[in-house]
């Protein structure tokens, strides 16, 4: 299965959504919030990890978000 890539402008997105739902301080938030301002791979590798690592309901909040 190919990975799905999200870019930059996105993560953003994605990142103002996980305020709303786990808090500003949450690492996944500061995470993507890193990897949608500096674009390295690190740190584009260390939000997708800490993303998928969360609750399935707060990512489909999030991405949810992302579609309205």
């Amino acid at each position: 299965m190919e990975e799905t890539k999200i870019d930059r402008e996105a993560m953003g997105r994605l990142a103002k959504a996980l305020v709303f739902i786990r808090g500003a301080d949450d690492p996944t938030t500061v995470a993507l919030k890193a990897a949608a301002e500096s674009g390295s791979e690190r740190d584009i590798k260390k939000a997708r990890t800490l993303f998928l690592k969360l609750k399935p309901g707060d990512r489909r909040a999030a991405l949810t978000m992302l579609a309205d």
